[in-house]
């Protein structure tokens, strides 16, 4: 998944967390609501400018993230 279709850092926005375009749900939001229990569906019935792509562009963008940390080590 190209999640840079979905992610933008923007210093102006969020602090320059990087953040849902067109939003100011930064990626921290979608990575907590997930990792305490809501769904997909939840978290799109509660937030209708999400969508299920740009929810596994979060995730796409958590788990590029850790593995450049890994290489890194």
């Amino acid at each position: 998944m190209n999640y840079q279709e979905y992610i933008e850092i923007r210093a102006d926005k969020r602090f320059g967390k990087p953040c849902l375009i067109g939003t100011r749900i930064s990626v921290y939001d979608v990575l907590n609501w997930l990792s305490n229990g809501m769904s997909k569906p939840e978290i799109m019935q509660d937030f209708e400018e999400i969508s299920e792509d740009m929810i596994n562009a979060c995730l796409a963008f958590a788990a590029d993230k850790e593995h450049k940390l890994q290489i890194a080590s």
